[in-house]
């Protein structure tokens, strides 16, 4: 389920029309309490987009992240294999960064997983990070099969 790191870097055109998807999935966000609508645009090994919106809840704790509904929706969908995702927040000019909850489970997923923001300074108008550069120190499958110690 996880990506691979990619040989060639991700076509200018592709990370424009996915900040454009996720542009058009904010527009769906479910916020009466942050209103701080943001949109996810998930890019599948295959060619395949899949979107998410978040989805607020008067239990904020209950309150779902554009990344982690767009993640959902594909695997739910039996989707898998993702080679970048775009995250736009309220302003289009400015970088929204996952939540740290949604760096593990995007991380999850595939650390080589390429993040797409806008980027207003940079040359192209928008950045483009990696899961592991995000979140150094992740918690891995790896630490799960781990034994405890002996003694």
């Amino acid at each position: 389920m996880s990506t691979g790191p990619e040989s060639t870097p991700l076509p200018r055109e592709t990370a424009e029309m996915l900040l454009g998807r996720a542009r058009e999935a904010r527009r769906h966000a479910y916020v009466p309490y942050s209103h701080f609508p943001v949109g996810a645009a998930l890019l599948t090994h295959d060619g395949r987009i899949v979107t998410g919106c978040n989805v607020e809840n008067a239990s904020y704790g209950l309150t779902n992240c554009a990344e982690r509904v767009a993640i959902q929706k594909a695997v739910s969908e039996g989707v898998h294999g993702y080679r970048a995702i775009a995250v736009v927040g309220p302003q289009d000019d400015l970088d929204c960064a996952p939540c740290g909850a949604c760096r593990q489970v995007l991380y999850e997923f595939g650390p080589d997983l390429l993040l797409i923001s806008p980027a207003p300074h940079a040359e192209e108008g928008y950045s483009v990070r990696t899961m592991r550069e995000l979140l150094p120190g992740a918690f891995e499958v790896e630490r799960l099969n781990a034994r405890a110690p002996r003694g």
